[in-house]
C-alpha cells in the first residue's frame, strides 16, 4: 500500500468509513494525501494566504507585526485549553436545545469514533468566528490592523499544525519522533482511557499548570464516559437533542472500534516506561 500512487490513495474506498476517511486505517503518506486535499484545510490556506495580503496592504512596520505573532503563538495553546476543557467537555450545551447540535458536531461525534477524519477537523463555521474574533480581537489590541490580520493569520497556521498532529495522534502509525510518539500516547489516553485530562495536543503546559496532566494509565483510574464524555443512555432520555439528530443512543465505545488493542497498547508503554 506505500507504493500507491496519490491518485490511487484518493480512490482507495476501504479507507473510508461512513463519511469520512478512517484515520486507524492509514499510514503516514495516506495521511499526507488526506490533510493536503481536505477542503477545511484548503480552506485555511487561502485564508492564510488572504491574511498575508491584509498584513501587505496595512502595514505600519514589522514591530506590530511580530508582536501580533508572537502573543498569537504563546497563546493559542491556552486559548486551545480552554475551549477544549470548558467547551467540548462541559453538558450544558447538550443540556439546552439550541446548543445541543453545536455540541454534537465539535466534539461528541469525536469521541464518539475518535479516527474519523472529518468529524476530527473542527467545522469551520464554527472555527472561523473563534479566530476571527479572539485572534483578529488580540491582534488589533496589539498591533492593529495589520497586528488584526498577523494573528489571524498566525492562528489559521497554528489550526493546521494541531490539526495534523492531531490526526497523527489517531493515525494507524507509530510515530519514529520520541515527542510526537510521546503526544500521541498522550491524547490516546484522553481518548481511550480516562477523559477529564490531557486536554493539548502538542502542548501539555497548561495542563501540567492546572492540574489536568497525567503520563500513564496508572495515575487515574479509566472513565466509564470515555467515548460519550458524560453523555450517556440516562443523559440522553432526559436531553434527547443530540441523540436525535444522531439516529442513535450514545455508546460507550466506538463502533468497530479496536478499544482492546488500544488499551493493551497503551498499558505495554506504560510499563516500558516504568
Amino acid at each position: 500500500m506505500n507504493n500507491q500512487s496519490i491518485f490511487q490513495i484518493m480512490r482507495n474506498q476501504e479507507l473510508r468509513s461512513g463519511r469520512s476517511y478512517d484515520l486507524g486505517k492509514m499510514d503516514l503518506k495516506q495521511l499526507w494525501v488526506a490533510y493536503l486535499t481536505h477542503g477545511t484545510i484548503l480552506l485555511y490556506f487561502g485564508l492564510i494566504i488572504a491574511s498575508i495580503i491584509g498584513i501587505y496592504y496595512t502595514f505600519t512596520g514589522w514591530i506590530p507585526v511580530l508582536s501580533s505573532v508572537v502573543v498569537m503563538i504563546f497563546g493559542f495553546s491556552l486559548i486551545w485549553y480552554i475551549i477544549h476543557r470548558w467547551i467540548m467537555h462541559v453538558a450544558f450545551l447538550y443540556q439546552i436545545k439550541w446548543t445541543a447540535s453545536l455540541w454534537k458536531r465539535i466534539h461528541f461525534d469525536h469521541h464518539q469514533d475518535p479516527h474519523l477524519l472529518n468529524v476530527l477537523f473542527g467545522s469551520p463555521l464554527n472555527t472561523l468566528p473563534t479566530i476571527f474574533i479572539v485572534g483578529g480581537g488580540l491582534g488589533y489590541l496589539v498591533g492593529g490592523f495589520s497586528g488584526a490580520f498577523a494573528s489571524i493569520g498566525t492562528a489559521l497556521y497554528m489550526t493546521c499544525f494541531y490539526e495534523f498532529f492531531h490526526c497523527i495522534q489517531h493515525l494507524g502509525y507509530k510515530p519514529k519522533s520520541k515527542y510526537v510518539l510521546r503526544i500521541k500516547q498522550l491524547h490516546v489516553m484522553h481518548h481511550f482511557h480516562y477523559e477529564k485530562g490531557n486536554y493539548g495536543i502538542t502542548n501539555y503546559f497548561w495542563d501540567k499548570l492546572f492540574g489536568t496532566f497525567y503520563e500513564d494509565t496508572k495515575s487515574r483510574p479509566r472513565s466509564p464516559t470515555v467515548f460519550n464524555i458524560g453523555y450517556d443512555v440516562k443523559q440522553a432520555e432526559r436531553y434527547p437533542w443530540v441523540m436525535l439528530k444522531t439516529g442513535a443512543p450514545p455508546r460507550d465505545r466506538p463502533a468497530g472500534s479496536n478499544f482492546r488493542e488500544q488499551k493493551k497498547a497503551t498499558s505495554n508503554n506504560d510499563q516500558k516506561a516504568a
